[in-house]
Formats: structure tokens, C-alpha cells, sequence
């Protein structure tokens, strides 16, 4: 496909899908008039897939010269797409998605300042953050939790209390996520001077605070059943996805070893996705 082919794998499309859809998610949870406001579903897919995609192209700008060494067949480090061309690429997917976003629910501006926000964070992670360890987990998480947020806004112009409970949610167990990822990528992290927890303090400590966060979120789950805004659907998958979540926590505490920290950090991403339908359950009434 030659360069379209390289600006496609520059964006990651299944990850802006991804983003996309987390949009969408994030307005089924907050209103029942989903389907009437298709406009801003529509307008909000393409923010989230806009962003994403720039914020992907900026990943591999300010990582091209690590990429020539690791990933030299990667579009920029590989000469495909020149370093200025990224950039002017990252610029319009940029420039796209804050229209797409001003667009989304006039003539309010709560989307775009949140998808300002959301890239703000993204390029912060990019630059500043991805080396220093605990402050670029939780920036990571962040960006996780922001499309369900921007997703309430789209739909309703305000962020429903459940998107809030399941922002939170997702952030809590994304962080611990990411954290068990730093026991995975211990030794690649020393060499290129990344600050994880893993690395700073050992395993076993990662493997303690990666817990609290996975606990926090079991912690903080019951609540929307016990205040009402969510109904008695969501309660048996969210049973599963706590006695999911605290397996996790006991099984990595016993062996923080790489093997099971990777086998863990797949098994909290598919309880993540059992939380999120027990929320999308909850909000049938």
C-alpha cells in the first residue's frame, strides 16, 4: 500500500476504533435516548478516533530515533514517512478531531474542552511521562477513562453519575493494569531508563500498589447499586468482576514473576470488560 499504508499503521486503527466505540459506550451508559441523538454519536466516534490517532502519530515522532534502534520497520524510523510529514499528519487528524468535538453537542463546548484536555494529557504522557514511572501510569489511565466521560457529555451535556462511578472504575483497574505491566517489562525498562515502580522499588512492591488499585476499584464498585443508579441487573456481573479482580490481586501478591504478571494483566483487562457490561446491564430499567 506504500505510504497510505504507512500512515494507516501510523494511526493504529484497531486502538481509534477502540477509542471510537469507548465513546459510544460512554452515552449508552448516560441516557436512554441513545438512539435520537445520532448526530452526536456520530460526531463523537470521529473525535475519539481522530485524537487517538493523532496522539499515535506523535508517539512514533518523539520515539522515532528508540524505534530506529528497536523498530526500525516502522513507517518513520523506516524513511516511509518523513519526520515533517508525521507532524503535519498529526496536525490535521488534530485539527479534525477538535471540530469533530466543537461539533458534537452545540452549542455547548464541554466536548471540546474535554477532548482538549484529553489530547493534552496524551501528549503529556508522550513527552514528559512515559519514562517517569507511577505519575505515566496514572496519565495513561486518564486517557482511558476520559472517552466514557466525553461520551455523557455527547449525549446528555453532563457526565450521569454512573459514567462517573465507571470513569473511576476504569481508571482505578487501568492503573493497577499498567503497573502489573511494569513487573512484565522489567528488564526492557532498566535498559531505556523507564522509572515503573517495578523497577524503582522491585516487583513485590509493584505487585503491593498494583493491588490497592485493583482493591479500590472492588472497593468502590458497590456503590452505584447501594445509591440507586443502576439497577438489579448490574449486580451479578459486577460480583464477578470484584471476585475477578481480588483473584487477581491474591494470585499476583503470592508470585509477582513476569510470567504471572502478564498472565494477570490479560485477566483484569477481560474483568474490565465484564464491568463494563455490568454497567451497560444496569442502566436497563
Amino acid at each position: 500500500m506504500g505510504k497510505l499504508g504507512g500512515y494507516l499503521r501510523l494511526i493504529r486503527p484497531v486502538n481509534c476504533v477502540m477509542m471510537g466505540f469507548a465513546v459510544i459506550v460512554g452515552s449508552a451508559l448516560a441516557g436512554s435516548d441513545f438512539f435520537h441523538s445520532w448526530s452526536n454519536l456520530i460526531y463523537g466516534f470521529i473525535t475519539g478516533f481522530m485524537l487517538t490517532g493523532a496522539s499515535m502519530v506523535i508517539n512514533d515522532f518523539y520515539d522515532r530515533e528508540i524505534d530506529a534502534v528497536n523498530e526500525p520497520i516502522r513507517p518513520i524510523p523506516s524513511g516511509l514517512i518523513k519526520p515533517k510529514e508525521a507532524l503535519a499528519f498529526a496536525s490535521l487528524l488534530t485539527g479534525t478531531g477538535f471540530a469533530a468535538s466543537y461539533l458534537t453537542n452545540l452549542p455547548s463546548v464541554l466536548c471540546l474542552l474535554t477532548a482538549i484536555i484529553a489530547w493534552t494529557v496524551f501528549v503529556t504522557y508522550t513527552t514528559v511521562g512515559k519514562r517517569s514511572g507511577l505519575p505515566g501510569n496514572l496519565l495513561v489511565s486518564v486517557c482511558v477513562a476520559i472517552p466514557f466521560v466525553y461520551g455523557s457529555l455527547a449525549l446528555v451535556d453532563e457526565v450521569e453519575l454512573s459514567v462517573l462511578f465507571f470513569a473511576a472504575l476504569a481508571f482505578l483497574s487501568n492503573a493497577g493494569r499498567e503497573i502489573t505491566k511494569g513487573i512484565v517489562d522489567v528488564k526492557g525498562d532498566k535498559t531505556q531508563g523507564i522509572k515503573t515502580l517495578a523497577v524503582r522499588y522491585g516487583e513485590r512492591t509493584a505487585a503491593i500498589v498494583a493491588s490497592v488499585f485493583y482493591l479500590s476499584a472492588v472497593g468502590l464498585s458497590p456503590l452505584p447499586w447501594f445509591l440507586g443508579i443502576v439497577s438489579f441487573w448490574f449486580i451479578p456481573l459486577v460480583i464477578l468482576t470484584d471476585s475477578g479482580l481480588v483473584f487477581s490481586s491474591v494470585t499476583l501478591l503470592k508470585s509477582p514473576s513476569r510470567e504471572n504478571a502478564r498472565r494477570v494483566k490479560k485477566l483484569v483487562l477481560f474483568w474490565f470488560i465484564i464491568g463494563l457490561f455490568a454497567f451497560i446491564l444496569g442502566s436497563l430499567r
